[in-house]
């Protein structure tokens, strides 16, 4: 019997370098992108919760020296003036319980002399594009209460040119303001309550999507496949070679 053939009981095996440092790699790169969707997890988790607190608040006067709007933003409010019925717009393409319609948006003059866009809510679109609805505001002095808003600047649009109608793509306050002559701030009240009973407005404002649920899912399957990894090579590599079985 040739013992110089048998394995030696000291020889360990060691696993192969390459393909360890791609495990090591992919593992570190897995942990990395785990990582980043939990802290976008968490910082949506934390707007979340300044939204739970902002709604929660009781509703208060729009602030004459505010410097940061968002700051404001989900608040209730409650503001009192004139609306303006010869500026108000329509603001297109709004689906409600499947219905197109639009959004009657009404800029509202305070008492000290500042306008606010008001988003009264939403009403049905005619029965064709040019028959447009019909939604006047309450004339005289009104009390709106409602939520601060700050729309979006990041929207796209058909044509560059200024709205020439009461029918808007979008809602934008500078735009708003540049084009009507009318300067408002740079937030829009969305209206919760009718400000008379004659109003049928539908207003539906749901609480925005955070987006806290897809950041954690995509948080776990990083972590899976970082733990996928590293099982896959301890599978492969610690149990050592396979002898072969002498016939």
């Amino acid at each position: 019997m040739n013992e110089s053939a048998s394995p030696s009981p000291a020889r360990r095996y060691r696993p192969r370098l390459l393909p360890t440092i791609a495990t090591v790699a992919g593992i570190a790169l897995f942990v990395v992108a785990g990582q980043w969707q939990q802290g976008r997890m968490e910082q949506k988790q934390a707007l979340r919760a300044k939204f739970d607190a902002a709604v929660a608040m009781a509703p208060a006067a729009l602030p004459g020296d505010a410097s940061d709007w968002s700051a404001w933003r989900y608040r209730p409010v409650a503001v009192e003036g004139v609306f303006d019925a010869a500026r108000q717009i329509l603001v297109d393409n709004k689906i409600e319980g499947g219905r197109a319609g639009y959004h009657v948006v009404t800029p509202l003059v305070l008492r000290d002399g500042r306008a606010v866009l008001v988003d009264r809510g939403w009403i049905a679109a005619g029965e064709t594009r040019a028959q447009l609805p019909v939604a006047p505001p309450q004339a005289g002095d009104v009390t709106v209460r409602g939520r601060v808003n700050i729309p979006t600047a990041n929207y796209v649009e058909l044509s560059r040119d200024a709205p020439a109608g009461a029918v808007w793509e979008n809602l934008d306050p500078s735009r708003f303001a540049a084009t009507t002559g009318l300067s408002v701030l740079p937030i829009v009240v969305e209206q919760t309550a009718p400000a008379s009973v004659t109003d049928n407005l539908v207003r539906n404002w749901p609480a925005p999507d955070f987006g806290i649920e897809k950041h954690r899912i995509y948080m776990m399957q990083w972590y899976l496949f970082a733990a996928t990894a590293a099982g896959l090579w301890m599978y492969f590599n610690l149990r050592g070679p396979r002898r072969k079985e002498m016939p």
